[in-house]
């Protein structure tokens, strides 16, 4: 009998680390994504603050320049700076310089674990919800090392993407747990970590919509009745469709009042759209489709890509509204496989705020954009291969193998691309070489330049950014300095003559006329002077200061609307 049962054991399959699920298994390939995104992101240590964003973030940032007090904490979560209002972004960059004062390695470092965790909450996440660990984990690995994500990861003002995304898929992740056995502290739970998220960065405030395209895959609540079972997988009980969505009306109440203050951010330190709405969906359109190449061909990557305006033909816009619709058509009809789907209209639908709809500032597209978008491409593109490869009986080291050698040669491009973020100079001479038309680069170039005492090679950059657009008031500001500052008088007035039209507000305009006016007097024209003076007193002055006590100026805003008190009839 002993030998029997002996024997018996023997004769059972054995079971690898590869082919069994197990805690020691996920907690492994968990550590290997960390291990990984680290190594190839590792040089950002020794990688110093970016010329934009990160002095107004951080290094110049003046509400935040003593760390985290109590006074920047309530400042963080009562007012609007830099166009935007996200409070944890402001707590988390304030935190850092309470730790690690103006180092940016310290920050660096901070983005760099964040986006290892983020990674590592795609595959649990994907991995809990469908059953699938290796379809998981190559998705969380191109997540983690594909080379567009190195502008979230490598640029500190980003942190903002960072935390965003960490408490969208902390919620995405609670909310299976909450669909699994529904209940009112389960709902406010994953509710509480979206309302996180959009105080980090209003740019997952589609997600009420992902979570529907959750409840069709991988969840199954939607349609349950058509539902394919997922390995090793607990069945969620089925909802209907209205029912789903009314579940979601909390959370479409609360992307409304986001999305109003947002609005009223942006306003306060924005101007009126420099597009107009047709541009906006023509460019977002063609800017889909770019995405698209850059997700499988990442080449000239670059920190800014300027708006194309009205450069765009009607078939380059017409070919983008074929391809998007052949491609959801496509998706759509093939329901064995709802994956496609949900993965493409998770990329369609998480990219709308940042698509250009509502222009924030003056480029086509942006690197940066694509951070939370791209999960759903890659759900498609993983998901797709591994079935593709199983109904055709591939060889089974063929899928692995492939798979391998797409993530080392995203790792090699992501690793050069890092490269580019070693210093100022570099970046934006590289942005400027990728980019043809970047005004922007050569301007930051320029700045950088500057910085660096090379100033006769910063004005090249700057004559170079005013020949692509001439009417930039920075770029001609720099160049009518530059002229001044080498006493060619005449021609830096013409330059400051420049600005005053195209000037973002009246501190700009201000410091036009106050150095025509020195010019002037040096000149001998002590009539032009005066008028620039003049001018410069009538210019209108900033009624509310909206980084200071903004409430107590309400009343006294409508009293003067309505002319109400204060002054002779």
């Amino acid at each position: 009998m002993a030998s029997i049962g002996t024997q018996a054991q023997t004769t059972q399959p054995q079971t690898s680390f590869f082919s069994k699920d197990s805690v020691a298994r996920t907690v492994v390939l968990s550590l290997l994504l960390i291990v990984a995104t680290c190594a190839i992101y590792a040089p950002v240590n020794g990688h110093p603050f970016v010329n934009i964003d990160d002095p107004k973030y951080v290094v110049d940032n003046p509400h935040i320049k003593d760390g985290l007090t109590a006074n920047a904490a309530v400042w963080a979560f009562t007012h609007g700076y830099a166009g935007n209002w996200h409070p944890l972004t402001w707590v988390s960059h304030a935190t850092d310089i309470t730790v690690f004062g103006f180092d940016p390695a310290g920050p660096h470092d901070e983005n760099m674990l964040l986006h290892a965790i983020n990674a590592v909450l795609v595959f649990l996440i994907l991995k809990r919800a469908t059953g699938f660990t290796w379809r998981s984990l190559m998705v969380a690995a191109l997540f983690a090392l594909h080379p567009l994500n190195v502008e979230s990861v490598a640029w500190i003002a980003e942190r903002k993407t960072m935390l965003s995304t960490l408490f969208c898929l902390l919620a995405l992740g609670a909310y299976q747990w909450y669909a699994s056995r529904p209940s009112v502290g389960r709902y406010i739970v994953f509710t509480g970590l979206f309302v996180l998220g959009l105080m980090s960065k209003p740019q997952i405030i589609m997600l009420p919509l992902a979570l529907l395209l959750w409840d069709y895959w991988p969840l199954q609540r939607m349609f349950a009745d058509d539902r394919q079972p997922l390995p090793g997988v607990e069945t969620i009980p089925g909802k209907s469709l209205s029912f789903l969505v009314k579940e979601k009306f909390p959370l479409f109440f609360i992307c409304i009042v986001d999305a109003g203050v947002t609005m009223i951010a942006q306003h306060v330190t924005g101007g009126a759209q420099p597009y107009t709405l047709w541009i906006r969906i023509e460019n977002a359109l063609v800017s889909y489709t770019r995405y698209i190449r850059k997700a499988f061909w990442p080449s000239n990557l670059a920190l800014y890509y300027p708006h194309p305006g009205r450069t765009l033909h009607w078939w380059q816009v017409g070919a983008a509204i074929v391809a998007l619709a052949v491609i959801t058509v496509l998706a759509a009809r093939a329901r064995k496989y709802r994956y496609l789907i949900v993965g493409w209209l998770w990329f369609l639908i998480m990219l709308i705020p940042m698509i250009g709809l509502v222009q924030a500032d003056v480029q086509g597209m942006a690197d940066r954009y694509a951070y939370t978008s791209f999960i759903g491409l890659f759900i498609m593109v993983c998901w797709g291969a591994a079935d593709f490869a199983a109904e055709r009986h591939l060889q089974r080291a063929l899928l692995p193998a492939v798979s391998v050698v797409a993530v080392l040669a995203l790792s090699v491009v992501t690793w050069n691309q890092v490269g580019y973020w070693k210093d100022d100079i570099t970046l934006w001479s590289h942005s400027a070489q990728v980019s043809p038309g970047n005004w922007k680069a050569y301007f930051y170039l320029g700045s950088a330049q500057d910085v660096a005492g090379l100033h006769d090679e910063a004005a090249q950059s700057y004559f170079s950014a005013a020949a692509i657009n001439p009417t930039d008031p920075f770029t001609n500001m720099n160049i009518a300095s530059y002229e001044q500052s080498h006493h060619n008088l005449p021609l830096a007035i013409d330059y400051y003559k420049r600005v005053l039209p195209q000037a973002w507000n009246s501190e700009q305009k201000t410091m036009v006329l106050t150095n025509m006016a020195l010019i002037y007097r040096q000149m001998g024209d002590y009539a032009s002077a005066n008028e620039c003076l003049t001018k410069q007193s009538a210019l209108p002055q900033r009624k509310v200061d909206w980084q200071g006590s903004w409430w107590k100026q309400i009343i006294p805003m409508i009293k003067d609307a309505l002319h109400i008190g204060g002054g002779n009839s």
